[in-house]
C-alpha cells in the first residue's frame, strides 16, 4: 500500500505535467516535500477505503480505478483548458453523460477496457488470495475511515493563513500560485491543489470598505450618471429588446499566432465588424470557462477582482446571493436560451436567482421546450441556426421589449466532426500534427456560424421594433497545442465581439450604427455600458461606473501570470503594467472593487441605491 501510494503520486504528477522529466524533477528534486505529503494523503485514503471494504483487493480495485479516472480527467482538463480538476468541477458530475460526450469515443473505450480488466483482475486476486490478507475489527475500520475524513477535512482551512493546515502546507513547500492555478498544480501536484481549493474566499475585502465610503461612491456615480444622461434620449430600457449572444468558442483562427488557414472562415462577421460597433474581447479563459464570461457579461463584474482561488461565480457566488444585480433586472420580460442541458454550471438556479423568467434548454418540456433542435450533419450539438431561430421565436412572444440571453453550443469541443466536405486546411507550427484536423474542423464550424449569424441579423432588420444584439465569443478553443500560452498570453485570450442595432432601432433613435471610442479591445464586463451607449439609453449610477471603467480603464481579464491576478490590455492589444496605470484609472478600479465586494460578499450598502 505504501509503495502504491508512492507510485500513484508520480502518476498524478505526470498526468498534470505530461512531461516525465519535469515530473521526476518535481518529485525527487524541487518539490520533494509536497510529493511526500501527497503520498501520505494517498496512503491515508487507501487505509480509509480498506476500512470500508475490509477486503484488500476490493479496496485496491476501488483505489486504483478512482485515481485512474481522476488522472485521466485531470490530463484532459489541462489539455483543453490549461487548469487542473478543482472542487467547483464536481457539480458538473450531475450531467456525467454530457461530459462523456465531449471526449472521443476511442478514449472512452480505452478507459472502459482498462476498467473491465482491472476489476476482473482484482476480483480474481481477492478470491484467490483474499484469505491471506488482513481483515480488521469494526473499531479499527472506523478509525481508518475517520482518519481519512479528518485528513481531507482539514484542507477546508488551507486558505486561512492562521490555520494549522496552512502552516503545515507552507512548511512542506506548498505555494498556492492562485493567479496561475495550473502552475500551482504543476509544482504541488494536482491532488494538493484540489484539496487546497476546497474552500475559497469569494473576494478579499478592499481597503477602506465601510458604509460611509460606499454611500460616498453611490453619490459620486449618481452625479456621473446625470452627466452621462444629458446626452442620452431613452429612459426606459424595457421598451427595447436587448439580446446577448454568447457564441461558443468563437474566435478568429486566422489571428492565432503560427496558424495559417487556406481561406477566411468568417467573411460575413468580418464585414459586420467593419460596419458596426466591434472589436476584440479579453477572455478570462482558454479552452473553457464559458459560464465565467457569461457571468461577467450579465453582471458587469470582473473575474480578476475576485479572490485568486475562486473559479466559478455561477457555482460559488450567485446562489449565495439574493436578487443579484444583473442586466435582466432592467426589463419587464426576460428569457434565457441554451440548446444544451440546463444544469451545466448551475444555470437552472442561477438564471432563476437572476430573475430571468424563462429558460429553454434540452431538458425543458412542454411550453418551455426548445422550438428548434436541428443539428448539422456529422455533429451532435444543436446548430447555431436553430439557436437563432429560437431567439427569433422568443422575440415574437411579446409586442414590447425584453432581454434575451442566448448561449450557443454548435462549436463546442471536441472538434472531431465528420463533415462530408471540408474546404479548410491549415499550416503553421502553432498546432501539433495530431491536432491539425481539429483546427480544420473548428474552422468549418466557424464558417457555418458566420453564415447563420449574417442571416440572423438580416431577420432582425425585418422586425418592426428596436433590437440591439451584443454578440461575442467566450474563449479560444483549446486546440492550439504547440503555442506557448505565456508567450502569446494576450493573443490567446482575445475573442471577437460586435454590437448591432437593427434597422428599426437605427431609424428611430434607439440604436447607433457604430461606436469607435474604446471599442477596439474591451472585456465581458464592458458589454452592458457599451450596449446602453449603443442604444442611446440613460444609465443608473452602477452603469455609470461601468461606463467609466469601460471607457477609461484598459480591458481586464484574469491573468495566468504568477505575479498578478489581473491582466490589463490597452486599445492596441498590448499589456499594460499595473504600475503604469494613471491615478485616475487606479481610482476608478478602487471604486469598482469596492462596489463589487459590496454587491457580492459585503454588506450590500449600495444595492438599493446604485442601480436605480
Amino acid at each position: 500500500m505504501i509503495a502504491s501510494s508512492f507510485a500513484l503520486g508520480i502518476v498524478l504528477n505526470y498526468a498534470q505535467t505530461n512531461d516525465l522529466i519535469f515530473t521526476f524533477q518535481i518529485v525527487f528534486g524541487t518539490n520533494l516535500n509536497t510529493y511526500l505529503l501527497t503520498v501520505l494523503i494517498l496512503f491515508i485514503i487507501y487505509l480509509g477505503i480498506y476500512g470500508i471494504f475490509n477486503r484488500f483487493f476490493y479496496a485496491s480495485a476501488f483505489y486504483f480505478i478512482f485515481f485512474l479516472i481522476y488522472a485521466v480527467a485531470d490530463r484532459l482538463k489541462v489539455t483543453y483548458r490549461s487548469e487542473p480538476i478543482l472542487p467547483s468541477d464536481l457539480l458538473l458530475l450531475k450531467n456525467l453523460k454530457s461530459i462523456m460526450s465531449m471526449v472521443t469515443t476511442q478514449l472512452i473505450l480505452a478507459v472502459v477496457v482498462v476498467l473491465i480488466v482491472a476489476i476482473a483482475l482484482f476480483v480474481f486476486l481477492e478470491r484467490r488470495f483474499g484469505k491471506l490478507t488482513m481483515h480488521f475489527h469494526p473499531i479499527t475500520r472506523l478509525v481508518f475511515i475517520a482518519l481519512t475524513a479528518f485528513s481531507i477535512g482539514i484542507f477546508y482551512t488551507a486558505s486561512d493563513t492562521n490555520s494549522a493546515t496552512y502552516k503545515i502546507l507552507a512548511a512542506s513547500g506548498y505555494t498556492n500560485s492562485d493567479s496561475n492555478i495550473n502552475r500551482s498544480a504543476n509544482s504541488n501536484g494536482p491532488m494538493l491543489t484540489f484539496l487546497g481549493n476546497m474552500y475559497v474566499d469569494i473576494m478579499d475585502k478592499p481597503a477602506g470598505y465601510s458604509k460611509q465610503k460606499m454611500l460616498e461612491i453611490v453619490k459620486e456615480y449618481q452625479q456621473e450618471a446625470k452627466s452621462i444622461n444629458r446626452d442620452r434620449d431613452n429612459n426606459d430600457l424595457s421598451k427595447q429588446t436587448l439580446i446577448f449572444v454568447l457564441s461558443e468558442s468563437f474566435s478568429d483562427p486566422t489571428r492565432v499566432p503560427n496558424i495559417k488557414l487556406n481561406q477566411d472562415p468568417m467573411p460575413n462577421i468580418r464585414g459586420i465588424k467593419d460596419s458596426t460597433t466591434s472589436g476584440l474581447m479579453m477572455s478570462s479563459g482558454y479552452g473553457g470557462g464559458t459560464a465565467n464570461m457569461e457571468y461577467m457579461a450579465l453582471t458587469g463584474l470582473a473575474m480578476n477582482q475576485f479572490s485568486d482561488t475562486l473559479q466559478s461565480p455561477y457555482t460559488q457566488v450567485v446562489n449565495k446571493q439574493e436578487d443579484p444585480i444583473n442586466i435582466s433586472n432592467n426589463f419587464k420580460t426576460s428569457a434565457a436560451i441554451h440548446p444544451y442541458h440546463g444544469n451545466f454550471y448551475n444555470r437552472n438556479s442561477v438564471y432563476r436567482n437572476f430573475g430571468i423568467q424563462s429558460f429553454r434548454n434540452l431538458d425543458t418540456k412542454g411550453k418551455l421546450a426548445l422550438k428548434y433542435d436541428n443539428t448539422l450533419p456529422g455533429m451532435e450539438y444543436i446548430s447555431d441556426d436553430s439557436a437563432y431561430n429560437d431567439a427569433l421565436w422568443q422575440i415574437n412572444q411579446t409586442s414590447g421589449g425584453q432581454f434575451i440571453n442566448l448561449v450557443t453550443m454548435q462549436n463546442h469541443m471536441p472538434y472531431s466532426n465528420d463533415y462530408s466536405s471540408n474546404q479548410f486546411t491549415n499550416t503553421g507550427a502553432g498546432v501539433t500534427e495530431k491536432s491539425r484536423s481539429q483546427v480544420s474542423n473548428y474552422a468549418k464550424g466557424i464558417s457555418i456560424t458566420d453564415t447563420a449569424t449574417k442571416d440572423f441579423l438580416n431577420k432582425l432588420d425585418a422586425i418592426e421594433k428596436p433590437i440591439t444584439i451584443v454578440w461575442y465569443g467566450d474563449h479560444l478553443p483549446g486546440i492550439y497545442d504547440n503555442n506557448d500560452m505565456y508567450t502569446y498570453n494576450v493573443q490567446e485570450h482575445e475573442t471577437d465581439y460586435f454590437i448591432y442595432s437593427n434597422k428599426y432601432a437605427r431609424d428611430h433613435n434607439y440604436g447607433t450604427t457604430k461606436l469607435d471610442d474604446a471599442t477596439q479591445v474591451t472585456d465581458p464586463n464592458g458589454f452592458i455600458p457599451l450596449a446602453l451607449k449603443q442604444m442611446n439609453q440613460k444609465v443608473t449610477p452602477y452603469y455609470a461606473l461601468l461606463t467609466k471603467i469601460q471607457e477609461d480603464v484598459p480591458a481586464m481579464a484574469k491573468n495566468i501570470s504568477d505575479n498578478t491576478n489581473s491582466l490589463y490590455v490597452g486599445q492596441d492589444s498590448k499589456e499594460v503594467a499595473e504600475k503604469d496605470l494613471t491615478a485616475k484609472q487606479k481610482k476608478l478600479i478602487d471604486d469598482y472593487k469596492l462596489v463589487q465586494y459590496d454587491l457580492t460578499v459585503g454588506k450590500n450598502y449600495t444595492k438599493k441605491l446604485i442601480n436605480k
